[in-house]
């Protein structure tokens, strides 16, 4: 399991204790997805475990709106058509 990252000096925000219980359950869920041997379901949970904890941390921000991210290249794409099968 992904170790926990707490900040006892941080006082908790309410949407800090959220994320928290979101955390907490996520872990359970992966536990319970293990037990059934779900290794993909694993995989996501884990990683959305994983992200919980960073934004917890502060090391990721809550909203990815307003972040400059890959621009297109300007490449000009063809509307899709119909597939024929």
């Amino acid at each position: 399991m992904v170790p926990v990252y707490n900040d006892a000096s941080v006082p908790a925000k309410p949407a800090d204790e959220s994320l928290a219980y979101i955390r907490q359950m996520l872990g359970e869920l992966r536990g319970v997805a293990d037990e059934k041997g779900a290794d993909m379901l694993c995989y996501l949970l884990e990683m959305a475990y994983v992200e919980t904890g960073d934004l917890l941390s502060g090391r990721r921000a809550l909203s990815a709106k307003g972040i400059k991210g890959n621009e297109a290249t300007g490449v000009a794409m063809k509307p899709p058509g119909k597939i024929k099968l």
